[in-house]
C-alpha cells in the first residue's frame, strides 16, 4: 500500500499534485471548522448577544484544549511522513499508535480540568452574574466530550498523509453537516439553551471522528495499530514538532482570554460580541490557508525525506501563491462589505454593537494584506523538521506580537484592539521573510 502514497508524493507532477490535494484538503478544514461558525451564527440569532458573549469568553478554553491534541497529532504527523518517505513504515505505525493513546489520555485530563475550573475562571475574567452561566455551561459540554473530539484533527492528519484525501474530506463535511443538524434540532426544534448548541457540535464531531478512524481500524491504509513502544526519542520528536503549531494555538488563546478582559472592562459584553465577530470572520481565512499548506505537509514531508528538495520547492511555490490570493480576496471583501459579517451574527441592523462592528471589521480587513506570509511559513518550515524556525513565527505571532500591540495601543481603546490583528500580521510577515531569507542554504 505504500507504493500508492509514494505514487502520489513522487509520481505526480507538482501542479497536479497540489490541486490533488491543497483544494479539497482546504475546503476540508473550512468545513471542520465551519461548527465554530454555525454556532456563533446559531446562538447569537437565537440566544441573543449575551449567549454570544458567552460563547466568545469560553471558546479560548475550547481551541486550548484542542490544541494539546494538536501539538501530538501534528508533531506526530510530520514523523510520519518522513518516515514514510525513508520506508520506515514500522516506525510509522509505531508513532501512530503512540500518538492516538497520548491524544486520549491528554483528552481525559485536560477535559476534567476545565469542566472543574470553568466558573472560577470566568469570574476571574471580570464577567458578570449574568455572563457566566452562558460560558460555563457551553465550556463544560465540550469537555466531557473531549476524550474523542480533539482526535478531529490528528485523525484528518493522518488520513491525508495515507493519502486518502477524499476520504478526509468526506469526513470533514460529515463533521459540518452533522454538527449542523444536531445544532438546528436543539437549539431550533426543541428550543435549547447554549450547553444544548455546545452538545449539538460535540456530537457532530464525534460522529466524523468515528466515521475517520473507521480506514484505520479496517487496515486500508498505509497507518496501521501496532503495540505502542515509547520511548524518550520518540516523545521529543513529537513535541518538538508539533510545539510551532500548538504554541500559536495556545498563545493565541491566551492573547484572547487577556482581550476580552480588556473587551469587558472597555466596553461590555458588546465589545466582547464585536471580538468575537472578527474572530469567526478570521475563522473562514485560517481554515483555507492553513488547508491549503497543512495539506501539502505530508507531500512536502515525504518529499524531504527522500531528498526531493526541488519537488519541495515546486510545490511551495504553489502554497505561497495560493496563499496569497485567499488572503488578499478576503481582505477586499471584509473591507467593501463589512455589513455582511455583522450582520451574520447581530440580526438588528440599527443597534450600537452593528454600526460599531462595521467599523472594527474595516479596521481588522488590512491584516490580510500579509496574514498569508507567516502561516504559509510556519506550515513550510514544520514540514522539513525546523521546529525552531516554525516556533519563533507561531510564539511572535500568537503571542509575543499581539501582546506588544496590546502595550503600545493600549491608549487607544477600543480602536487599539482592533488594530492589534493588522499590526501584528504586519510584524509576523517581516519575521518570516527574515527566516526564510537566512534560511536559503538549507534548501539547496
Amino acid at each position: 500500500m505504500q507504493r500508492d502514497t509514494e505514487k502520489l508524493f513522487i509520481g505526480t507532477k507538482p501542479g497536479h499534485l497540489f490541486f490533488r490535494a491543497a483544494i479539497p484538503g482546504a475546503m476540508g478544514m473550512l468545513l471542520s471548522s465551519m461548527y465554530y461558525l454555525l454556532e456563533a451564527v446559531l446562538v447569537g440569532r437565537v440566544l441573543g448577544t449575551e449567549a454570544f458573549a458567552g460563547l466568545n469568553l469560553a471558546m479560548p478554553f475550547v481551541i486550548i484544549n484542542f490544541a494539546v491534541s494538536d501539538l501530538i497529532g501534528v508533531g506526530s504527523s510530520v514523523q510520519i511522513a518522513i518516515k514514510l518517505g525513508r520506508k520506515e513504515k514500522e516506525s510509522a505505525d509505531n508513532f501512530f499508535s503512540c500518538a492516538v493513546l497520548m491524544i486520549f489520555i491528554a483528552g481525559i485530563a485536560l477535559g476534567a480540568a476545565l469542566f472543574l475550573s470553568a466558573p472560577a475562571v470566568f469570574r476571574a475574567m471580570g464577567a458578570s452574574e449574568t455572563l457566566v452561566p452562558y460560558a460555563v455551561s457551553y465550556l463544560r459540554v465540550y469537555a466531557l466530550f473531549s476524550p474523542l473530539t480533539t482526535f478531529a484533527f490528528a485523525v484528518d492528519n493522518y488520513l491525508r498523509i495515507c493519502g486518502r484525501i477524499r476520504y478526509s474530506f468526506m469526513m470533514n463535511a460529515v463533521l459540518a453537516g452533522m454538527s449542523l443538524i444536531y445544532e438546528m434540532i436543539f437549539l431550533i426544534l426543541l428550543g435549547g439553551g447554549i450547553a444544548s448548541a455546545a452538545l449539538g457540535t460535540s456530537l457532530g464531531i464525534s460522529t466524523a471522528v468515528i466515521f475517520g478512524f473507521l480506514p484505520f481500524i479496517r487496515g486500508k491504509v498505509d497507518l496501521g495499530f501496532v503495540r505502542p513502544r515509547f520511548s524518550r526519542h520518540l516523545i521529543a520528536s513529537i513535541v518538538s514538532c508539533g510545539l510551532p503549531t500548538f504554541l500559536s494555538n495556545v498563545s493565541g488563546r491566551i492573547v484572547s482570554i487577556v482581550m476580552n478582559v480588556l473587551l469587558l472592562a472597555f466596553g461590555g459584553s458588546a465589545a466582547v460580541s464585536i471580538y468575537g465577530i472578527i474572530m469567526n470572520a478570521d475563522g473562514i481565512a485560517i481554515p483555507l490557508l492553513y488547508g491549503t499548506c497543512d495539506s501539502m505537509q505530508p507531500s512536502v514531508g515525504y518529499n524531504w525525506g527522500a531528498g526531493r528538495k526541488d519537488r519541495v520547492a515546486a510545490i511551495e511555490r504553489y502554497c505561497y501563491g495560493t496563499g496569497a490570493a485567499i488572503s488578499l480576496l478576503l481582505g477586499l471583501f471584509l473591507l467593501i462589505f463589512p455589513e455582511a459579517a455583522v450582520s451574520l451574527f447581530v440580526e438588528d441592523g440599527g443597534t450600537a454593537i452593528h454600526g460599531m462592528g462595521i467599523s472594527a471589521v474595516r479596521i481588522a480587513s488590512s491584516a490580510y494584506i500579509f496574514r498569508w506570509v507567516a502561516i504559509c511559513t510556519q506550515s513550510f518550515m514544520s514540514a522539513i523538521e525546523k521546529p525552531k524556525h516554525a516556533a519563533a513565527i507561531s510564539v511572535s505571532g500568537a503571542f509575543i506580537f499581539p501582546m506588544l500591540m496590546m502595550l503600545a495601543l493600549y491608549p487607544l481603546g477600543l480602536d487599539g484592539i482592533w488594530l492589534n490583528l493588522p499590526m501584528t500580521t504586519l510584524l509576523c510577515a517581516v519575521l518570516s521573510a527574515s527566516i526564510l531569507l537566512s534560511s536559503r542554504k538549507h534548501f539547496r
